[in-house]
C-alpha cells in the first residue's frame, strides 16, 4: 500500500475511489508548515535560514500521515499543480523525515491537472521528484515578503501612527489604486461637441453620418470646443449639398480568443456576472475539485490557477470533435489553434482553464450545478470551446461623404458591418466585442459613389470628457498581469488583504483607497520609492522565476536585496515624524488642502486665522489640525470623499426648543456630527449612512439628536420598545434583543405593529447565546469525519461555522452562504486548536460545582501580567 497525499478531503475522497484499496489517500488541508509571525524566523545574518512552525491542527493531520506510513510501502506526493503544491510537498517530505518515518521508502511527486480518473491513472503513470528550483523560488518569495513586513512593518507604528503593515507586493497594488484617485482627481473635465447628419439615398434608405472634416481639416475628438463653433458647423450644414464621394466594403476576420487564465477568468467573471475575484476562485475551486454527477464525483474544469493558455492536444481534439458536434462542421477549423502567453513572467507549467470534457455541455450539467456555478461553467465551457473555432467574418462598409456649401466644405463618414459568418460569435464573445455590438449591428443601405444624398437632419451633441475610471478587482488584476507583478495564486490574497486592513474600500466594484491607504502610499513613495516601484518590483518577479527555472541560487537573490533594503531601513530609523509630516503635507497636499472658493490660503486655520492647518496622526490615523493646538482645538477629517464640502468651523442650525441649546454641525476627526449644547455634557450625534453634510437642516438635527425614541409597549411583555442608531446602524430594541432596520428613515417612522414582527422575526432566527438561544442554521455544510453537522449560523458578532461545540468565525467579508465545507474544516480544526468552545470557561466551571466565591478568590490571587515592553528600533 502507498500512501498518497492531496491538499483537500474532498479531493482526497474522490481520487481514493480512482485508486482503490492498494493506497491510502490522506489530505494536508494546504500547508502544514509557515513561518512564525515573530521577529527571528527569517535570519539574513545566518545565510537567510528560517524557522518553521506546525500549528496544531497541521500537527494532527501530519500524526495520521506519519502513523499511516510507518505501514506503507511508499510515499507519493500529489498535491496542487503550482509552486505553492511544490512548497506544501516539500514541507510534508521535511517533516516526515524529522519524524524518520520514510527509512528507505521510496518518495514521488505526481501532479495532475483535473480531478478526473483519467487524468489521475495517467499522473501516477509519470512519477517524478520534487523540483528543488521550484521550492527555491518558494522560499525566495516567503524570505522576501517576511523580510519585507516584519522589518517595515515596525517603522510604519512609530512614524505613521495607523498603519497596519506593508508588504512587498500589496504596498505597489495600493500604489496603483492610489495614482489613480491622483488622477481623478488632477483631472480637468473638457466639453465637446460632435456633430452627426441624418442622410437618405435616392431610394429613401436613411442613413447616420459623422462629421469627421471641416475647412480642409481632420477633426479630432476634441476640436469642436465651444457652442459657438458647433452652431457654425450646424448652420453650414443645414444649406449644404451632400455626395457619396466613395463606398469601400472590406471583407474583415475576427479571431477567437485563448480559452481563460486565472487573470482572464477573474476579469470576465467580473465583468459579466458581478463576481468579485474571492467569489470566482471559490466557485471554481469546488468546479476543480468534483461535482457529484449521477453518483460519480469528478472534476468539471482543470486547475483554476494558471497563466497558460495552451490546451493539451488531447483537450484539443476533444473540443474539435464537440464543435463538429454541437456547432457543425462549418464552425470547425482544418488545424487546431495554438496560442502563447502575452503576461510578463508568464512561468506556470500548466494548461489554461478549461472542462476537463467538452461533451458536458453547460445544459447537460445545469441539473448537477447550482446557480453560480452553472454561470461560471458555462462561462468557462464556452470559452474554451469558441477558442478552437473558426472565425468571424465581417463585412465592414465604410461610405465618405462630401458637403459643400458655397466655399465652405466638410467630410463625414458612415460605418457599418455586417456578419457574413459568426463562426466562434455562436459560441462564446468577448466584452469589448460586446460593446462595439452596435456598430457591428448596424447596417449601411445600397450608397453608390457619386450618387447625391438628402439631408433630413443634423444632430449636434455636448459631451463633456470623463476622468479615468477607479479600478475594478479585475481591472486591478489585469495591469498588475501586464507590469509582470504578483502570481495568479496571489491576486485574490492581495485584494483581500487592502480591505481588510481598511486601506481600499469596495464600492459598486470599485477600488476606493482610504485615508490610511493614501498615507501610507505617499509615506512610502517618499521614504522608500524604490520599493513601490512597477519596474523593481517586477523586476524581483524576473529573478524569482528565473530560480524557479534554475538559472539563480535563491540565496543569492535574498542577499541582493536585503544589503539595500536594510541599508534603507537604518536610513529612516531616526526620521522625525515631524519631517514624516512635512514630506505628507507636501506629497498630498491638494487631498489635505482643497482650494478654497474665496482664493484665501488653504493651510491657514479657518477657526483661529493665525494658526496653520497640517496633517497629524493618531492611532485611528491621520487628521487635520491647527499648529496653535491646544489654544485653538479645530481638527478636520481627511480622505478621498471627506475633504471636500465639510465645514470649516461649526455651523449653526438652530436652537433647541426645549433646552434652549444651540445645535451646530461640525467636522472631527471621525467625520461630520452634530453637537446640542457646549462642554463634556454636550449631546452629540454622529451623521447616519447616506446623510451628507449639505442635507442636514434644523428639523432633521432634532430628530437625530432626539433618538432613541419610543415606539411603544410590547403588547405581550409589556416592556417598551425603542428605535435608536448605533454603532451598526438603525435598530429596534426590546427586552435585550436588537433587530436592524433597513435605513435611518425606519427609525423615525416605524410603528408599534411592525416594531412587534420585526422583533418577533429576529427571534425566529435565534436570539444567540446572549439572550439564551442558539442562532438558527443558515446553511448545512455536511458532515465532521469525526462524526456531526457543519453548518453556517449569524450570531451576534457575525456569521460562523459550528460543529457541535465549537464555533469559528468567518473571516472578515467572507459571504456566509458561499462558505465551502473544506473551508469550514479548517477553520472549526484551527479553533479547537486552540481551545475554541461555545461555553465560556467561567460558565464551564460554573456548571462543575466552582461556586462564585472560589472563582473570585481565584481571581484576586492571580499576579497582574507584566507590561509588554515596546519593540525596539532596530539598528
Amino acid at each position: 500500500m502507498d500512501v498518497v497525499v492531496v491538499e483537500s478531503p474532498a479531493k482526497a475522497k474522490t481520487i481514493n475511489k480512482y485508486l482503490g484499496r492498494n493506497y491510502k489517500v490522506l489530505a494536508s488541508y494546504g500547508h502544514v508548515r509557515d513561518l512564525p509571525a515573530k521577529d527571528g524566523s527569517v535570519r539574513p545574518d545566518d545565510d537567510f535560514s528560517m524557522s518553521w512552525e506546525v500549528d496544531g491542527p497541521s500537527s494532527k493531520r501530519l500524526s495520521e500521515i506519519a502513523s499511516a506510513m510507518k505501514e506503507a510501502d511508499g510515499l507519493i506526493l500529489a498535491t496542487d499543480p503550482d509552486r505553492e503544491g511544490e512548497a506544501i510537498s516539500w514541507h510534508v517530505l521535511e517533516v516526515l523525515k524529522n519524524k524518520r518515518v520514510l527509512k528507505d521508502k521510496p518518495v514521488s511527486r505526481v501532479v495532475f491537472n483535473a480531478i478526473t480518473k483519467q487524468s489521475v491513472l495517467d499522473a501516477m503513470a509519470k512519477p517524478r521528484q520534487i523540483d528543488a528550483p521550484l521550492v527555491d523560488a518558494y522560499l525566495a518569495r516567503r524570505a522576501l515578503d517576511y523580510l519585507v513586513g516584519f522589518t517595515l512593518s515596525p517603522v510604519l507604528w512609530r512614524k505613521l501612527p495607523g498603519s497596519r503593515s506593508a508588504g512587498r507586493v500589496q504596498s505597489v497594488a495600493l500604489r496603483l489604486v492610489s495614482d489613480r484617485e491622483v488622477e481623478i482627481e488632477k483631472f480637468i473635465r473638457e466639453d465637446y461637441w460632435q456633430i452627426a447628419a441624418l442622410l437618405a439615398t435616392p431610394r429613401a434608405d436613411s442613413f447616420e453620418a459623422r462629421l469627421t472634416g471641416f475647412e480642409g481639416k481632420r477633426l479630432q475628438k476634441l476640436d469642436i470646443s465651444s457652442q459657438a463653433q458647433a452652431d457654425d458647423i450646424r448652420a453650414m450644414l443645414q444649406g449644404a449639398s451632400f455626395k457619396a464621394l466613395s463606398v469601400e466594403a472590406k471583407p474583415t476576420k475576427r479571431n477567437p480568443g485563448p480559452p481563460f487564465t486565472t487573470s482572464t477568468l477573474q476579469q470576465a467573471a467580473s465583468s459579466r456576472l458581478g463576481f468579485s475575484a474571492t467569489r470566482t476562485m471559490q466557485i471554481a475551486q469546488r468546479l476543480y475539485e468534483g461535482i457529484d454527477i449521477g453518483g460519480e464525483t469528478a472534476g468539471l474544469i482543470t486547475y483554476m490557477r494558471t497563466d497558460g493558455v495552451q490546451m493539451a492536444p488531447e483537450a484539443i481534439e476533444g473540443a474539435r470533435a464537440a464543435i463538429a458536434k454541437e456547432f457543425g462542421e462549418k464552425y470547425l477549423p482544418e488545424k487546431p489553434r495554438f496560442y502563447s502567453t502575452k503576461a510578463k513572467n508568464a512561468q506556470e507549467a500548466h494548461e489554461a482553464i478549461r472542462p476537463t470534457d467538452f461533451f458536458r455541455t453547460p445544459g447537460a450539467m445545469r441539473q448537477y450545478l447550482d446557480a453560480d456555478q452553472f454561470r461560471l461553467y458555462d462561462l468557462i465551457w464556452k470559452r474554451a470551446i469558441s477558442s478552437q473555432m473558426n472565425p468571424a467574418e465581417i463585412e465592414r462598409t465604410t461610405a465618405e461623404i462630401e458637403a459643400v456649401n458655397g466655399s465652405r466644405t466638410a467630410t463625414l463618414r458612415a460605418v457599418g458591418s455586417v456578419v457574413r459568418f459568426d463562426g466562434f460569435i455562436a459560441a462564446y464573445t468577448d466584452q469589448k466585442e460586446d460593446d462595439a455590438e452596435d456598430e457591428e449591428n448596424r447596417r449601411l443601405p445600397e450608397i453608390r459613389a457619386g450618387e447625391a444624398l438628402k439631408r433630413e437632419k443634423i444632430d449636434v451633441t455636448q459631451h463633456t470628457t470623463e476622468p479615468p475610471p477607479r479600478y475594478t478587482e479585475a481591472t486591478l488584476i489585469k495591469k498588475m498581469e501586464e507590469l509582470g507583478i504578483g502570481r495568479p495564486s496571489t491576486y485574490t490574497a492581495i485584494l483581500k488583504t487592502l480591505e481588510d486592513r481598511e486601506y481600499v474600500a469596495i464600492d459598486k466594484r470599485r477600488l476606493i483607497p482610504q485615508a490610511k491607504g493614501r498615507l501610507l502610499s505617499a509615506f512610502l513613495e517618499s521614504f522608500f520609492e524604490k520599493y513601490v516601484e512597477y519596474d523593481f518590483t517586477a523586476s524581483l518577479e524576473e529573478k524569482l522565476d528565473e530560480i524557479s527555472d534554475g538559472k539563480l541560487a535563491y540565496k543569492e537573490v535574498l542577499r541582493d536585496f536585503w544589503r539595500d533594503f536594510s541599508a534603507a531601513i537604518d536610513d529612516i530609523k531616526d526620521l522625525r515624524i515631524s519631517e514624516v509630516l512635512d514630506a505628507l503635507n507636501e506629497d498630498l497636499a491638494p487631498l489635505l488642502f482643497p482650494a478654497r472658493a474665496d482664493g484665501s490660503n488653504p493651510r491657514t486655520c479657518p477657526k483661529c486665522g493665525t494658526g496653520t492647518l497640517s496633517l497629524r496622526l493618531g492611532k485611528s490615523g491621520g487628521f487635520i489640525g491647527c499648529s496653535n493646538y491646544p489654544e485653538c482645538n479645530y481638527t478636520r477629517q481627511f480622505g478621498a470623499e471627506g475633504a471636500e464640502g465639510e465645514s470649516e468651523g461649526p455651523k449653526e442650525l438652530g436652537k433647541d426648543p426645549y433646552t434652549g441649546e444651540e445645535i451646530t454641525l461640525r467636522s472631527g476627526r471621525f467625520g461630520p456630527y452634530l453637537q446640542r449644547g457646549d462642554g463634556k455634557d454636550a449631546k452629540r450625534s454622529s451623521l447616519p449612512k447616506g446623510w451628507t453634510p449639505d442635507s442636514i437642516d434644523h428639523e432633521k438635527a432634532l430628530a437625530l439628536l432626539a433618538l432613541p425614541r419610543d415606539v411603544g409597549q410590547h403588547p405581550e411583555s409589556g416592556k417598551m420598545i425603542s428605535a435608536g442608531l448605533g454603532r451598526y446602524g438603525p435598530f429596534v430594541l426590546h427586552d435585550g434583543t436588537y433587530a436592524n432596520l433597513e435605513s435611518i428613515e425606519d427609525v423615525f417612522s416605524i410603528g408599534l405593529n411592525r416594531a412587534v414582527t420585526v422583533i418577533a422575526d429576529k427571534l425566529s432566527k435565534g436570539r444567540g447565546a446572549r439572550n439564551g438561544g442558539t442562532p438558527a442554521a443558515l446553511k448545512e455544510l455536511g458532515d465532521h469525519p469525526d462524526g456531526g453537522k457543519i453548518t453556517v449560523r449569524d450570531g451576534r458578532y457575525g456569521p460562523y461555522v459550528n460543529h457541535e461545540k465549537t464555533n469559528a468565525t468567518l473571516p472578515k467579508g467572507k459571504d456566509p452562504m458561499s462558505v465551502t465545507l473544506e473551508e469550514a474544516l479548517v477553520l472549526i480544526a484551527e479553533r479547537a486548536a486552540k481551545g475554541g468552545g461555545k461555553k465560556p470557561a467561567r460558565k464551564a466551571a460554573a456548571k462543575s460545582g466552582a461556586t462564585k466565591k472560589a472563582a473570585t478568590a481565584k481571581k484576586s490571587t492571580k499576579k497582574p501580567a507584566a507590561k509588554k515592553a515596546a519593540p525596539k528600533e532596530k539598528a
